[in-house]
């Protein structure tokens, strides 16, 4: 019982909870500590597996704020290693459900027997602002201005399953995203909060961003977050739609048709495997 696997897609880091094995409720409180590397595990969030009506697997995802995320690119990827993995299936291709909609999973390489390289249909990307959900004027909040303190950026509002803010920059600036993906992610315009993706196009093949997640803070890599970058980039115009998002920790291959359905491939390696201790989950 309370079993756990630990793994990361290009350095975002999530700990894999089977809900029929722990003993134990999943509280805010708790989150906060299992997640923090002083007095837990140390992750960017928590996957809990847990039935599904629609899919061959269900998926809820915990921030590590405690609050709940809609979709993860590479929380996605990470299930799927875990459950393949772990024989939980033995098919290459499945479905998840998750908060943000119904998705696809597709093991397409394998290492030592364990998955590796994964495939994830994220669904269609939306751009319309009440569907983000964004409070605007207009049907669309792409291409639009937006002052936050002293700094006047271009956002570019679109899902993935979850929100997104992309804002286009000529560079790429480290405390730029620490300063003000904070005060974005929480702006009154966006009722459920964010992500903030910063963006650098160079060239139609590669974009390079840095992330602030919502709930999470400043990561090194995010699937949802170059999902949409890459949606908002080919709706610009900037990008051909397959194309590769250069983050600090690796790239991801993005995948967009015409009918703004995206794919995303990665890599995911497992860092850990083990059980929760009841000091940790009682105290």
């Amino acid at each position: 019982m309370n079993n756990f696997v630990k793994a990361h897609g290009l350095g975002n880091e999530y700990i894999v909870l089977d809900s029929t094995e722990i003993d134990f409720s999943l509280t805010t409180e708790l989150i906060q500590k299992i997640c923090n590397v002083h007095y837990g595990l140390g992750s960017d969030g928590i996957l809990l597996k847990v039935p599904s009506n629609k899919a061959d697997f269900g998926l809820r995802i915990f921030n590590p704020d405690g609050s709940e995320a809609e979709k993860s690119g590479n929380g996605l990827r990470i299930f799927s290693k875990y459950l393949f993995d772990y024989n939980h299936t033995t098919f290459d291709k499945f479905t998840i459900e998750t908060p943000g909609g119904l998705v696809t999973s597709e093991i397409i390489e394998k290492r030592n027997l364990k998955a590796f390289m994964i495939k994830v249909d994220m669904g269609k990307a939306v751009f319309i602002a009440k569907n983000i959900p964004v409070i605007f004027s207009k049907e669309e909040c792409f291409g639009e201005e937006l002052i936050v303190e002293d700094k006047k950026f271009m956002i570019h509002c679109v899902s993935v399953g979850n929100p997104h803010c992309v804002i286009l920059t000529d560079t790429l600036n480290d405390a730029e995203t620490r300063k003000y993906g904070p005060i974005i992610e929480n702006l009154p315009m966006f009722p459920n909060r964010t992500n903030v993706q910063f963006a650098q196009v160079i060239n139609h093949k590669l974009v390079e961003i840095r992330i602030w997640e919502r709930g999470a803070g400043y990561t090194l890599a995010s699937g949802s977050s170059s999902s949409a970058v890459a949606c908002a980039m080919i709706k610009k115009g900037l990008t051909d739609r397959n194309l590769t998002i250069q983050m600090p920790g690796g790239t991801l291959k993005i995948d967009v048709a015409e009918d703004w359905s995206i794919r995303m491939t990665g890599e995911v390696r497992e860092v850990a495997s083990g059980v929760l201790s009841d000091e940790l989950v009682r105290a």
